[in-house]
């Protein structure tokens, strides 16, 4: 794995800041801007556009902070279900909270919350009072009567105009917030309603960086998007609006096509006047696609991409957390692609080192795991667990020895540190495993540090790995993905469980 680049972020930086001022100055400079797709932190993007920055939106908008508004926006249902966003393992309404952190690490405020089909579901209503007892203004919209089918209801005083206008002085307002569904859109045309009343001729557009609208739609980019989607039935069609208006073949995602006759006659209505847009690819502000500098790397990185969704797909499915359609479909996608999962380099060695614990332990009840990293070198190097360390422990150790020259032989982390940690878990926690986990193994590690200049030496030596791919031959357990989460590395498994027990505290 080659540590290529694909994307170029300031090209893009440039074309984007242009798109959007260019689209406030046509709405007479105000300007809904729905934001799809992360804000911040993008790794899919950064996957599949090697190079991309995952935070360039923000940067782009720190470019931009004198001329916007932010508001976020979270369904209350979510709240109330306790929806994970997975790459961070929080829920939506704790990624609200990091998210008003980080805009204020960018030196950006956050003009309000809304929680949105709000009707005083007991989670989102002290999801409010945490907010404002914290200072932070927060709205609160109900559904709207009469979506989708009877457009004159919406746009009355009896639909949009049951909710609250949210406060806003830029002209630029950025809507945003966790996840599909999160009510992004209703804000944005609830607000427009309101705009109009007060005279105010505003606008709308949408950010969203995937599908990239001007790539075929064979693309890997863009089937590495419908990958990433197979849960919400997401698939990349020909803008048949965009082709009949224009005769030009660009994509989209069937939702924003589906819906986009509903969105514009709902805008019409607003604004009393026949839309500028044409089709849904009219209404985005996106040039992602003028960022990509080589298209070979990131065809490539996209299908790794696409073998990796399969991967994660699978591993819900055992969880129970996806249907066995989504994964059949997260398949033909690769398969479509002419991808196999040997076609990730990490898979069959970390299968291997799962063979290697089984010979080691042969004759012990217990389930025999693997892990396997691909550095930037291109280097493999595998672990695999046993009584002490997990598989995950295993092999970010074996990692470090191998960066810093250290002889296999030499612990990094002495014998009266792990016989400490397994006496606290063991005797004084009750718990029912002794080997440690990848997180505690980083914590143990810390601790060598300090007295230990071998495994001072190999401490620096983790950030090496951020970005680097690995594969478990097992779901890892809830220690083993957060230590993997704070490496930075891209993780896929297989869809085994590391222990036959059904309960783990």
């Amino acid at each position: 794995m080659l540590d290529k680049i694909g994307f170029d972020n300031e090209k893009y930086l440039k074309e984007q800041t242009t798109s959007i001022l260019d689209r406030v100055e046509r709405f007479n400079d105000k300007l809904y801007l729905e934001f799809g797709g992360k804000l911040l932190f993008d790794y899919h993007a950064s996957r599949v556009l090697p190079g991309f920055d995952p935070n360039v939106k923000m940067r782009l908008l720190q470019k931009l902070k004198d001329k916007i508004d932010v508001i976020l926006c979270i369904f209350a249902g979510d709240i109330e279900r306790n929806k994970i966003r997975a790459d961070f393992g929080i829920t939506y309404d704790v990624d609200i909270l990091k998210t008003i952190d980080d805009f204020k690490e960018w030196r950006i405020d956050v003009t309000a919350v809304v929680i949105t089909r709000y009707n005083d579901q007991p989670a989102a209503k002290t999801f409010k009072n945490k907010l404002e007892r914290r200072g932070i203004k927060v709205y609160t919209h109900k559904f709207t009567k009469g979506y989708p089918t009877d457009v004159d209801l919406i746009v009355s005083d009896a639909g949009y105009g049951e909710n609250e206008m949210i406060a806003t002085t830029k002209p630029i307002v950025v809507v945003t917030g966790p996840g599909p569904g999160s009510g992004k859109l209703a804000t944005c045309l609830c607000q427009l309603f309101h705009e109009y009343k007060q005279g105010v001729n505003a606008g709308y557009a949408k950010f969203e960086t995937f599908p990239i609208w001007n790539l075929p739609l064979s693309h890997k980019v863009n089937v590495a998007y419908e990958a990433a989607t197979v849960d919400l039935k997401d698939v990349n069609l020909i803008d048949h609006h965009h082709l009949e208006a224009y005769n030009e073949k660009t994509v989209n995602y069937n939702r924003d096509i589906e819906a986009f006759p509903l969105v514009r006659r709902i805008i019409e209505k607003i604004t009393g006047k026949e839309s500028f847009y044409k089709s849904p690819t009219d209404m985005g502000v996106n040039r992602a696609g003028y960022g990509i500098v080589n298209d070979s790397v990131v065809q490539d990185a996209a299908l790794q991409e696409i073998i990796r969704r399969y991967f994660k797909c699978a591993a819900e499915y055992a969880m129970g957390l996806v249907e066995k359609d989504d994964v059949d479909r997260a398949e033909m996608i690769m398969e479509n692609c002419g991808a196999k999962i040997e076609d990730r380099k990490v898979v069959l060695p970390a299968r291997e080192a799962s063979k290697t614990a089984f010979k080691k332990n042969k004759g012990n009840d217990g389930v025999y795991c693997g892990a396997a990293i691909e550095l930037m070198d291109g280097k493999i190097i595998t672990g695999e667990n046993s009584q002490l360390l997990h598989a995950s422990s295993s092999l970010i150790l074996n990692t470090l020895k191998y960066l810093t020259n250290i002889p296999k032989e030499i612990d990094l982390i002495p014998k009266n540190i792990i016989d400490s940690l397994t006496y606290l878990k063991n005797d004084i926690l009750n718990g029912k495993w002794v080997s440690l986990d990848l997180d505690e193994t980083l914590i143990a590690l810390s601790i060598s540090a300090t007295s230990n200049p071998t495994a001072k030496m190999a401490v620096e030596q983790l950030r090496k790995l951020q970005n680097c791919e690995i594969h478990l031959s097992h779901i890892p357990t809830s220690g083993d993905q957060a230590g993997l989460r704070k490496l930075g590395v891209n993780v896929t498994s297989d869809p085994n469980f590391s222990s036959k027990r059904l309960f783990i505290k």
